[in-house]
């Protein structure tokens, strides 16, 4: 898995962040608005999937565009994501857009190494996700959310969710105590990638975690 850092290296706070080409595109911005945001006091390492609806699903699902299914790999990439997330004195906060913000939200699930999840326009139309949020209880101590106001509205059947999944996500969160916020951006879902997702992690950012022992 190709990585691409930025940052401080011996930074406490240690963001992770699954991209594809098009993230990598707008990546510089991101961090740059990260920075304006939240300061520069983090180290992102952005590790770059090689098979987007493959790598960062939970669970197989049918096509809901294109032709390509989604598969069962998210479990291989949290295993090496987890690699990356070794030194206890660190706080690592893990995010990503779309698909990659379900991962987050779905990793933090499956472990504890993460304090807080930035999702930016999280793919939670993904099929049985909230389902699973609702038999489940995170990790994570803090959670950001955020949609396009445009995203929902969609001919796409299944994409047409999204907003719905949202906020039922978000209740679901705030129900059981965490630290969570659904924050409405302009636009659709392919608008301002790189600021949404640099306004997800400077929020995360900004919040208060436990000294480590």
């Amino acid at each position: 898995m190709q990585t691409i850092t930025y940052g401080k290296e011996d930074a406490k706070t240690v963001l992770i962040q699954m991209v594809d080409d098009h993230d990598l595109e707008g990546i510089e911005s991101e961090v740059a608005e990260i920075q304006r945001q939240a300061g520069s006091d983090f180290y992102l390492i952005a590790l770059k999937v090689s098979d987007w609806n493959f790598d960062l699903s939970p669970w197989p699902a049918p096509a809901v565009f294109g032709k390509q299914d989604f598969g069962d790999g998210a479990a291989d990439t949290l295993a090496e994501v987890s690699k990356y997330c070794t030194d206890k004195d660190k706080t690592y906060i893990i995010g990503g857009y779309s698909l990659a913000g379900l991962f987050a939200l779905w990793a933090s699930y499956k472990t504890d190494v993460f304090q807080a999840v930035a999702a930016a326009s999280p793919s939670v139309w993904f099929p049985e996700f909230t389902n699973y949020m609702r038999q489940n209880r995170i990790h994570a101590k803090s959670v950001y959310l955020s949609l396009g106001d445009n995203e929902e509205k969609t001919r796409n059947p299944v994409m047409a969710t999204v907003g719905d999944c949202i906020r039922e996500a978000y209740e679901l969160l705030k129900n059981q105590g965490i630290d969570t916020v659904l924050e409405w951006n302009h636009g659709n879902h392919f608008k301002d990638a790189d600021i949404r997702t640099a306004k997800a992690f400077a929020w995360v950012m900004g919040r208060k975690y436990p000294e480590k022992l």
